[in-house]
């Protein structure tokens, strides 16, 4: 399902977001469903919509959407009267328009282009860089300090393409989902990669599976050719002939036991099956391996598979690990967990005479409040990730911002910086916000800032509205900072103030539900 929904981004010029959509999504409480979809959209800020559209309206839908199609989510597209669809198992088909209206369940998703994107973007691999430079330097300098005939050349780029090949398959044994490994793999219905590298019969023992063998042998191959090509060939060569048996079985295994075909297991069987041609055209039955080279071989094969023994379970642990916290993030982004950590405050009588620094829309379904001091290190965290959950989506949120600080402790030398902030909001919103950002986020120097900031006169409402805050903190026994309010409870201290963003439907409701009932009554 969700490479679907990452082609889809794709379609619309939002492949940078696939990643962040991927997290949310995997850790969304609905996963996997169509809510789902549409709730990690919203929170990346992509225009979508998923309803239910009448079949007349069908020639009017855009030329590529998601629907659900026989009861299962597929990517579509129109074109010359003709659907082309894409499922979650990677199989596309081509039928006519009748065909697909004929079970087609009306429910569409659909999201508008990214209009910001002009031009096509490129995205740059770095990690394939990363890994890409070391390989490509290694066989430089085998190349430069060894002689390579036409079958150690052969031998040493079958046996590249053969490594490949044996990662992708150990990627799908350990969960490691590619997308362009999950077309192929999916060609058609009989083929099923997953299916045989995870059945119960590709196990030798609890530390080594057939997924194992061909990442061990062709990882030996290229380490042994780039070190000693002539002396590593002939031995490459004699156990792909002797690996033929083992290629049998695999197929057997694959047409008989699984009832699959595994295409990366094949393209193994085929590199290997190349090597042992290579190897008899060039050597024929007459092969002289020296003592020398066949040690040189055993010591890289007992140094590579010691590593991989080594790497591989600290692999599956780290699986195993990132499984674990998306379920953890799924418990933890369930609304119904937040509202029941959400207490309520002591003394809530007074607040609403509270007038402090306020961005957003005053109607907005997440009416978030900090209490915050201008001496405390936490609130600058505080400020900066609400201020900036606010500038994300100013008409989902509400912010204001109040202080505690005691009006009566003139030796406070940041008294002067809440003075100055709540006299500048009352005369000039604009500069008061500028001014708040210089303190929390730019975390300019007092005195730094209260030159730039200074206020000729306090007005009474600034102070004022210091000894409400105050007080109104001191009844509620708020004697620390940062204090975080949401909609008139308290913010619970399990969560960050950026994991709001995941409740913004659940508020919505919440809210629609209480102006239903106040109008009923």
């Amino acid at each position: 399902m969700i490479h679907l929904v990452k082609k889809y981004l794709d379609i619309n010029r939002f492949s940078n977001e696939k990643p962040a959509f991927e997290d949310l999504f995997l850790s969304h409480p609905n996963y996997p469903s169509v809510f789902a979809i549409t709730d990690s959209l919203d929170m990346l800020s992509i225009e979508n919509i998923a309803i239910k559209v009448p079949k007349e309206q069908f020639p009017e839908l855009p030329e590529a959407f998601l629907a659900i199609f026989k009861e299962e989510l597929v990517l579509v597209h129109k074109k010359d009267g003709q659907i082309a669809i894409e499922t979650a198992k990677a199989e596309k088909k081509q039928i006519p328009s009748n065909a697909f209206l004929e079970d087609w369940n009306g429910v569409i998703i659909a999201m508008e282009p990214n209009e910001a994107v002009t031009g096509k973007s490129v995205a740059f691999n770095y990690k394939g860089l990363q890994y890409g430079l070391p390989a490509v330097a290694l066989i430089a300098l085998s190349l430069a300090f060894n002689a390579y005939g036409l079958n150690h050349a052969i031998t040493l780029i079958t046996s590249v393409i053969g490594l490949i090949i044996s990662i992708f398959i150990v990627q799908e044994k350990l969960g490691y989902k590619n997308e362009m490994v999950s077309k192929f793999c999916n060609i058609n219905p009989n083929t099923s990669c997953d299916s045989v590298i995870k059945s119960n019969q590709s196990e030798i023992n609890k530390w080594v599976g057939f997924s194992d063998l061909p990442l061990l042998f062709f990882g030996v191959n290229v380490l042994s050719v780039l070190l000693q090509p002539v002396g590593s060939v002939p031995i490459v060569g004699a156990l792909s002939v002797i690996s033929i048996p083992v290629i049998i079985y695999s197929v057997w295994l694959q047409k008989f036991k699984v009832k699959k075909w595994c295409v990366l297991c094949l393209a193994v069987s085929i590199v290997i099956v190349a090597q042992a041609v290579t190897f008899w055209m060039a050597f024929g039955s007459e092969v002289n391996i020296a003592f020398s080279n066949l040690y040189f071989y055993l010591f890289v094969s007992v140094l590579f598979a010691s590593i991989w023994l080594l790497l591989k379970p600290v692999l599956e642990d780290k699986v195993k690990a990132e499984g674990s916290a998306k379920e953890l993030k799924r418990f933890k982004r369930d609304y119904k967990l937040f509202d029941f950590l959400s207490k309520e405050i002591p003394v809530l009588d007074g607040f609403q005479r509270l007038e402090g620094l306020v961005f957003g829309n005053k109607n907005a379904e997440v009416n978030l409040a900090i209490i915050i001091s201008p001496s405390c290190g936490h609130c600058h965290k505080a400020f900066q990730d609400a201020y900036e959950l606010y500038l994300k989506f100013p008409e989902k949120v509400f912010l204001n911002v109040l202080f505690n600080i005691n009006p009566e402790n003139n030796e406070n030398p940041y008294k002067p910086v809440v003075e100055n902030l709540l006299a500048l909001n009352h005369h000039d919103p604009k500069k008061a916000e500028e001014a708040i950002i210089d303190w929390h986020i730019k975390k300019m120097g007092l005195d730094q800032w209260k030159e730039k900031w200074a206020v000729t006169t306090i007005d009474m409402k600034a102070n004022h509205q210091i000894h409400q805050q105050y007080h109104w903190c001191g009844a509620n026994e708020f004697n620390y900072t940062p204090v975080k309010l949401i909609n008139g409870k308290m913010f619970p201290n399990e969560y960050e103030i950026s994991e709001l963003k995941y409740f913004f439907n659940a508020f919505s409701e919440e809210k629609a539900i209480m102006e239903n009932n106040s109008v009923q009554a």
